[in-house]
């Protein structure tokens, strides 16, 4: 099972990670999430029941885009 740790915009408190926890609770496939204030949100997750992708539109459409490394 793939694990990354990926950063996003958008967590400035413990009420944001509790929010971005909602947004993947139940998400099929998805073994592990963890984040922290500092926007780094660690995943697991089985390849055959969902993808990077699929989380991180999750991650998205609640509002915690994934920040792009320049």
């Amino acid at each position: 099972m793939p694990t990354e740790t990926i950063h996003v915009n958008g967590v400035r408190c413990e009420r944001c990670v509790m929010r971005l926890g909602a947004a993947l609770e139940g998400h099929d496939g998805l073994e592990a999430a963890n984040a922290n204030l500092m926007g780094q949100v660690t995943l697991t997750w089985d390849d055959e029941r969902t993808s990077r992708e699929a989380l991180l539109d999750a991650m998205a459409r609640a509002g915690f885009p994934r920040l792009e490394v320049v």
